[in-house]
């Protein structure tokens, strides 16, 4: 069998499965989505022996350190794995949720009511905990999915896939919901790609090359974010001390994601005292340096920022910083720079703030908090399928609504268009 025919065949199953998924009644889905959860507790010790093996390769690679975390599954990881899919049997199921209803004059009640999208494509890199949300979020929706990982994840994706398709099976969920592409051939993500006739949506998560590719790509209509390039303002009137503790964590607690801060606008007037403490416990966090000629004059050993840097994303312990003269100047370089993503400002002057609310276009906007929280768990949406930069249909943080249409609901006695 060929490589088309191969991909071709889990997406029909996906189809297949799609159409008695939308019948399942709510316990069902949850009496799933918790016996995947028991079962990944209970083969903590076998996902570490399959990641292990993803763990060795990738350091011959010479992958980075923050790759090799984005990869690494230990125990604490595993156990959130279970604890999201718990935590999206708790939410409620928006499936057949009636949105709204109202009356014609020729009392033709019509109505909207939430439905699963269908076949999902998710088409992800790195982190393996992205298999399990997926699926998760996907099912409860009532959706079938079709999962590929990246090549580096191949053993841990593989080995998390096969408990949850067959816990999915056990709890009498339709055969084939969930479908791993276990090809590493990257051919086999072209042929997803353009198997529109099954799959309703492809949702990429990833780099930029990759999200990229997906979309120049793809004939099935794409949801994604293309970059994470985050700021965070740091305002005249900001409380110093705070802006330390949100700046250090937006960096610092988990640098390889989306959400981390790459970008650091500081106002003039208190960049003297805050760059000087700030550069402090930067570097002694690890963190590389790259500011403009006011920064470099602040904090000793800054290298100096180019203009790639504005629009980098690191995903790395390296932070630009840029000292600005104004609100106005902070969002006009978020606006050219920016990737729509998650950006943050910290004051207590309330104008300010509701200034940098109103005028900032991104799909998360903060006041005195880290950028970290845009993450589908931090929300409260349990287990997240992406964060969205698009503006149609889905934007930020990805849950269970986000992976439902909806249709036209119409109850007559008789009516005929005259």
């Amino acid at each position: 069998m060929g490589l088309q025919e191969q991909v071709e065949k889990k997406v029909r199953k996906a189809r297949e499965a799609s159409r008695g998924l939308v019948c399942l009644n709510s316990g069902t889905k949850n009496k799933a989505l918790f016996l995947m959860a028991d079962r990944l507790d209970a083969e903590a010790g076998f996902l570490k022996e399959e990641n292990r093996k993803d763990i060795k390769a990738a350091e011959s690679k010479g992958l980075s350190k923050a790759m090799i975390d984005r990869l690494l599954l230990n125990d604490q990881r595993i156990k959130s794995m279970a604890s999201g899919l718990r935590e999206v049997a708790a939410l409620p199921d928006p499936v057949g949720e009636v949105t709204r209803m109202w009356k014609r004059p020729n009392n033709l009640q019509i109505g909207k009511i939430r439905v699963p999208i269908g076949v999902i494509g998710i088409i992800y890199e790195s982190r393996p905990n992205v298999t399990a949300d997926a699926a998760s979020l996907c099912l409860k929706a009532g959706n079938a999915v079709v999962l590929r990982g990246g090549s580096e994840a191949m053993h841990s994706n593989s080995a998390i896939s096969r408990i949850l398709s067959q816990s999915a099976d056990d709890a009498g969920i339709p055969d084939g919901a969930i479908q791993f592409i276990d090809v590493p051939d990257r051919e086999a993500v072209m042929h997803l790609l353009k198997m529109d006739r099954y799959v309703d949506l492809i949702i990429p998560r990833g780099g930029e090359g990759l999200i990229r590719t997906v979309c120049d790509n793809s004939t099935i209509p794409v949801i994604k974010h293309d970059k994470g390039i985050c700021h965070t303002y740091v305002d005249r009137y900001a409380d110093l001390d705070m802006a330390e503790k949100i700046c250090i964590n937006a960096k610092c607690q988990r640098p390889g994601v989306c959400n981390a801060m790459e970008t650091l606008l500081v106002h003039e007037e208190i960049a003297g005292s805050f760059l000087q403490r700030l550069g402090h416990s930067l570097v002694k966090a690890g963190v590389e340096i790259r500011g403009c000629p006011r920064t470099r004059d602040l904090i000793p050993g800054c290298k100096e920022a180019v203009e790639q840097d504005w629009s980098t994303e690191y995903n790395d312990l390296i932070l630009s910083v840029r000292v600005v003269d104004s609100l106005e100047q902070a969002i006009e370089h978020i606006t050219q720079y920016g990737s729509q993503h998650s950006e943050a400002i910290v004051t207590k002057d309330y104008a300010m703030a509701r200034r940098f609310l109103t005028e900032v276009d991104a799909a998360a906007v903060y006041v005195n908090a880290s950028t970290r929280f845009t993450d589908g768990y931090e929300f409260g949406l349990g287990a997240e399928i992406g964060i969205s930069t698009n503006r149609l249909h889905a934007r930020g943080p990805m849950g269970l609504e986000e992976l439902t249409t909806y249709k036209f609901i119409i109850y007559g006695d008789g009516q005929i268009r005259e």
